[in-house]
């Protein structure tokens, strides 16, 4: 991560073992007498060691988003399987929305779930290290700094825990023994810890940061507005209405925090490296290399990951964004005779991992919704030139009727998004090929908090505030055609079309939807998903993942009920 060291030096939890020397040899051979033992209580030396392990946390996040080793957990963890993200005819067997194979089994569940439970472990460590007596801190304010982005990352695992998994165990402490009796909490227990988590930290995090990649008080602002949205959401489905109507209230409170708060603006003219430029707008200039953190002048972005060319090249090579690999199309199995090559023409070296619904490529700009920014084709690219000598469209166009042929064909052929590709890829002289990008990403852009508000907005009643913050994204995009109180539909299609035009690639949509509640989640995915496993599969209702199997049967001294439907 860029401006601080990713790794954490092995030396923190070594055992120093000494060896006693003897003449004879016997059983005092077989004996050691250890200089020093590492436990909970001295594995830390330093506050800059406890930083250090605060650091680790980023990196795991960072590679949890940019999955640089590919895995399988993480393209359904970033939304593979929901309305938006399929997969394609090469890699049909392996799809996450044939619900004959998904089930309390299936290991991507259980990586998810301990993935995030690795966070709140490293978290906890780092909390309890803090306070004990040979850890010294320049300063009362660094002591809080450090505690406030420990306890940060544990409040944000847990709101994803308890927006994919529901009500789970909360753990605070170091587990010195193991444990086989945890209990679950409700939903509402589990969003009201990690709010409470944030509301003790709000004014410990800095307004704003030197460098990137740190979180900032517009992240927990932001978090806030999500989690008291989430609360309200499912208290509301519990019939707690009370409840709800002030949840919903203090997310549009914190909502108003970050957007008019003076800091954060939606970026309305080109900016950048490359403003200048003429094929550009100001939408393609957020996803630009060198644009897209605060600290580059872009002020939509609240927290952004951090990738560094050099660092990567020296000694991180995780440090990369493979979204051209995984996200991009593979013209060159799906349209052989008219596109080939792994060049910037078709958007570098796909191999389509997870490939854009019709819903998300083309449903959702549709009718009155066609001219938008976002669908320009700087921004989703539509248009590919042939590039095979011996084809009729070589040098012209390729039709979509050829394009589109067939479902197969279909599904590696698709529109680029510039968030996925780019015309000037970073390394190619040093031997990259195409497959990485080089840019920071981000976690929250101020659309999100945007688009959170207005979802609390609708759910409070007020429509015509919903649509109007739905607007202000629609506005900046020069959209033709605004939304009106009277699109602000009670299944949300106008708010999760929006998210999907504005987020496409960077939301994480399984949170969105099974967050939402009902059958939205199942409903959508019925309706939307690619192949038609789903609709043959998808036999039974649920707004949440099960709890893994394997934990449940780890938790041998209480019961762990599992979710509905599963």
């Amino acid at each position: 991560m860029k401006k601080y060291n990713l790794i954490i030096r092995a030396s923190l939890i070594v055992l120093l073992l000494h060896t006693l020397g003897c003449k004879k040899i016997d059983d005092k051979f077989l004996e050691t007498a250890p200089q020093t033992f590492y436990t909970t209580d001295n594995v830390f030396s330093s506050s800059a060691q406890i930083d250090q392990a605060i650091v680790s946390i980023y990196s795991q996040l960072r590679d949890m988003w940019a999955n640089p080793d590919e895995n399988s957990w993480t393209f359904v963890f970033r939304g593979n399987g929901t309305d938006m993200y399929d997969i394609p005819s090469i890699r049909r067997s392996s799809s996450f929305n044939n619900y004959g194979t998904i089930n309390a089994n299936s290991t991507i569940f259980y990586q998810n779930y301990t993935a995030w439970y690795q966070i709140i472990a490293k978290a906890n460590l780092a909390i309890y290290s803090a306070d004990q007596p040979n850890i010294n801190f320049a300063s009362p304010t660094a002591k809080a700094s450090t505690l406030a982005q420990a306890k940060f990352f544990r409040a944000f695992a847990y709101r994803n825990l308890a927006e994919l998994f529901g009500g789970v165990p909360i753990v605070t402490d170091v587990a010195k023994a193991a444990r086989f009796d945890y209990t679950r909490t409700t939903r509402v227990q589990t969003y009201q810890f990690a709010i409470d988590e944030l509301l003790s930290i709000e004014k410990d995090v800095p307004e704003l940061t030197s460098s990137g990649g740190r979180i900032v008080k517009g992240v927990v602002q932001h978090n806030l507005c999500e989690l008291y949205l989430a609360m309200g959401t499912q208290m509301a489905a519990d019939g707690n209405s009370s409840g709800a109507t002030l949840a919903f209230a203090n997310s549009i409170a914190y909502g108003n925090k970050v957007i008019n708060g003076g800091t954060y603006t939606l970026m309305k003219n080109r900016f950048g490296a490359r403003k200048t430029e003429t094929q550009g707008n100001v939408y393609w200039d957020l996803f630009q290399e060198n644009n897209v953190n605060y600290q580059d002048g872009n002020t939509e972005c609240i927290w952004a990951l951090q990738i560094d060319y050099a660092a990567y090249k020296a000694e991180d090579g995780r440090s990369k964004l493979p979204y051209s690999r995984i996200y991009g199309p593979v013209f060159r199995n799906g349209s052989p005779a008219n596109l080939g090559g792994a060049l910037e023409d078709v958007g570098g070296r796909g191999i389509s991992q997870v490939m854009p619904t019709m819903y998300t490529r083309d449903n959702i700009y549709q009718g009155a919704y066609a001219n938008d920014m976002r669908n320009t084709e700087i921004v989703f690219k539509r248009t590919f030139i042939g590039n095979v000598p011996t084809s009729p469209y070589y040098g012209i166009p390729v039709p979509y009727s050829v394009l589109y042929d067939n479902k197969d064909d279909q599904s590696l052929n698709y529109p680029v998004s510039c968030k996925i590709a780019t015309d000037k890829y970073t390394g190619l002289a040093d031997g990259e090929n195409r497959s990485n990008l080089f840019r920071d990403d981000y976690f929250i852009r101020l659309s999100e908090t945007i688009l959170l508000r207005a979802e609390a907005k609708q759910r409070s009643g007020d429509k015509a505030g919903a649509a109007a913050d739905v607007n202000l994204l629609r506005s900046r995009a020069n959209c033709s055609y605004l939304v009106a109180a009277g699109d602000m539909d009670d299944n949300f299609n106008t708010i999760l079309d929006e998210r999907a035009r504005e987020l496409v690639y960077e939301e994480c949509r399984w949170n969105t939807l099974l967050r939402m509640g009902g059958t939205i989640a199942v409903d959508r995915i019925r309706k939307y998903a690619y192949w038609p496993e789903a609709q043959s599969t998808l036999t039974f209702s649920y707004n949440l993942w099960p709890i893994p199997q394997l934990v449940i049967d780890a938790n041998k001294d209480v019961k762990l009920a599992q979710n509905p439907g599963w």
